[in-house]
């Protein structure tokens, strides 16, 4: 049996996304209060190692890095899902993933994980860092481009 992480849909609003913190600093996610972006496996593992790879490049990399939060799977390896921070749901328009808000149904940045049939690919930490929204869009339309390159070579 195969557990999608998908917890609804919502249709997106033009709205501004989550703001970052006091001191610049990515967006911080309150326990049980984060949204969640859902995306196939394949393209959200790029997008790990998307962010991986540039915190190793160089200080711009750093900040990706940093604002790179828990990620989830399912046990089935067919989604991951991104904790971002409350509100991304509302402005989230990209293609081939969903953001649906959580508000704290079942989702904790528990060591343990939130979700029957889930696990954590990154789990959370010391801090309660979410993704940063524009960082995952970025690093979601790279892994796209690369998956697409890779399967019109064949």
């Amino acid at each position: 049996m195969t557990t999608s992480l998908r917890v609804g849909t919502r249709a997106p609003r033009t709205v501004a996304g989550p703001p970052p913190t006091a001191d610049g600093g990515p967006p911080r996610c309150p326990a049980s209060a984060c949204d969640l972006v859902t995306v196939p496996a394949r393209q959200g593992l790029v997008a790990v190692e998307i962010l991986r790879r540039s915190a190793v490049e160089g200080a711009a990399g750093a900040r990706a890095a940093e604002n790179m939060g828990p990620v989830l799977h399912d046990d089935g390896c067919d989604t991951l899902g991104f904790l971002v921070p409350p509100g991304t749901a509302a402005a989230w328009d990209v293609p081939g993933s969903t953001c649906t808000e959580t508000d704290g149904r079942g989702l904790s940045l528990d060591p343990a994980p939130p979700v029957e049939g889930s696990d954590w690919l990154l789990p959370p930490g010391d801090t309660d860092l979410a993704t940063d929204p524009a960082v995952l869009r970025r690093a979601l339309g790279e892994a796209a481009r690369l998956i697409a390159a890779a399967d019109n070579c064949r």
